[in-house]
């Protein structure tokens, strides 16, 4: 049954209209993790010799032990936001006769197949071979294999298991997330010592090698609560038949805006009730951290305003781009009830500038706290938002005219490919990279602030400029909707 569920999954790949953009991004996809599994194999054959460069004078055995925990936390964080949840949409087997077990199987085998899960063989365990198997024995070398390939899959399921526990109840992954981070925090602060306590374990498991069957059997237990709770909650996602109550949603201050703010407060609906667009928006305010690793203080005080740009306009910008590339795909299961409503798209285009100018704000407002490291920042930060609002917008809801794949809400965003294209790497361009380019003179010239506020100039004279633009954009969407339609109807 389970090559059956394959060979079923890989003719629904080839036989969709929309193969082409998939093999491609599988493609650009497959490179990247070709590249990163190369480094993981320079890094594994090179420990040695790295850990002696690095840490000179100490025990290479001693800090390969300390880093194991480290690099499975640092694992668990990146798993929480990236790792994808298997699917199958189960809704055409249901009347057949297959056990929920089965599918349930297909589903854990299927996620097994990660890129998270083949990184510890390439990084860990050329140096476990080489290095510890000669000097600790075969069996110590065995202790440790096993010990990494339990924490492996112990990352794995749970991630799993909050991911799907999020579905219903988002405190599991801000849990998730808040654990990592409070580890994290306590170690940076000397409160704790998670090298030295990765040190003690595995030094134990060096001596008694039977400790590594603790990590197996916590890997086992999280596999099994997590099967467990998909065989209790298998038809969730796809059968969720039931009707909820109806519970007044509504947004008054959008109420000021009319026809327009009712648009707006629809989609927004839609948006917080379905995971791809909530984890898109969880997604932008995970980002709000994204400026520590580019604002450092010599280029502040320098005004390299050149070399953080990027960051800045990312950030005040991360729902424009991250919920706006695939813009219209929001409403692919029910579009053509749209063209068929007596909706004015100018009104519906609105609503969608609307969405972006209070997201922006509202994100640029929360970032104002790295005007503490500097006043610069905030000046950064407010050239940004207004390129954001008056350029980066018009460039997405244009470009959302040319997507013509079907997106489905239901599922989650990280990893996932699905309703990708050339469009979506294609808005990079103008979006991220005009801005530094506006910049590359006022650099040279050494005149930083002109350059800030050219590109703000550029910004406002888009928003001043936005009913001219909402024209453009609703006579384009008029000339693609049934395109679009058509495309969604996949």
């Amino acid at each position: 049954m389970l090559t059956t569920f394959l060979s079923h999954q890989w003719k629904s790949f080839w036989r969709s209209r929309n193969k082409a953009g998939s093999v491609a991004a599988q493609i650009v996809l497959g490179f990247f993790m070709l590249y990163f599994l190369v480094v993981a194999l320079l890094i594994g054959f090179g420990m040695s010799v790295f850990i002696e460069k690095i840490f000179p004078g100490l025990d290479p055995k001693v800090v390969f032990r300390g880093v194991i925990l480290y690099y499975f936390l640092l694992d668990l964080a990146i798993r929480i936001q990236m790792q994808e949840l298997p699917t199958l949409s189960i809704v055409p087997y249901l009347h057949l006769k297959i056990s929920r077990k089965t599918i349930v199987n297909f589903l854990n085998l299927k996620s097994i197949f990660s890129f998270f899960n083949l990184l510890p063989w390439f990084i860990f365990f050329p140096f476990i071979l080489i290095t510890l198997g000669p000097s600790e024995g075969f069996l110590a070398a065995l202790a440790y294999l096993l010990s990494i390939l339990g924490l492996t899959f112990f990352n794995h399921f749970l991630v799993l298991y909050i991911k799907r526990q999020s579905i219903n109840n988002i405190a599991f992954f801000a849990a998730g997330v808040a654990l990592v981070l409070a580890l994290a925090g306590l170690d940076y602060y000397g409160l704790i010592s998670i090298r030295s306590f990765s040190n003690l374990v595995f030094q134990a498991v060096s001596v008694y090698p039977y400790i590594s069957l603790i990590f197996v059997a916590a890997a086992f237990a999280i596999f099994k609560l997590n099967s467990a709770y998909l065989m209790a909650n298998l038809y969730t996602e796809e059968l969720s038949t039931k009707d909820d109550k109806k519970v007044s949603t509504d947004y008054p201050f959008l109420n000021n805006f009319g026809r327009v703010g009712e648009l707006a407060a629809l989609e927004l609906k839609l948006i917080l009730r379905h995971k791809r667009s909530r984890s898109s928006v969880i997604m932008g305010f995970l980002f709000l951290c994204y400026g520590f690793f580019f604002y450092r203080m010599p280029l502040i005080n320098n005004n390299e305003f050149g070399k953080m740009l990027f960051a800045a306009v990312f950030m005040t910008g991360i729902t424009v781009s991250v919920y706006g590339q695939f813009m219209y795909a929001w409403q692919s299961s029910h579009f053509d009830g749209l063209l068929s409503n007596k909706i004015n798209y100018k009104d519906f285009i609105k609503a969608k500038f609307l969405l972006f100018t209070i997201s922006s704000t509202l994100i640029t407002i929360l970032s104002s706290f790295y005007g503490f490291m500097s006043y610069k920042l905030l000046l950064l930060h407010l050239a940004a938002y207004i390129y954001n609002l008056g350029v980066g917008t018009v460039v997405v809801l244009y470009f959302a005219n040319f997507n013509y794949k079907r997106l489905d809400i239901t599922t989650s965003a990280s990893f996932n490919w699905q309703g990708v294209g050339a469009t979506q790497w294609l808005l990079g361009l103008p979006l991220l990279l005009l801005p530094m380019l506006i910049y590359v003179p006022f650099g040279i010239l050494n005149l930083p602030y002109w350059g800030l506020a050219t590109i703000a100039f550029l910004g406002l004279v888009g928003l001043v400029m936005r009913n001219f633009w909402v024209n453009v954009i609703v006579k384009k969407f008029e000339k693609q909707r049934y395109k679009i339609a058509e495309g969604f109807r996949e």
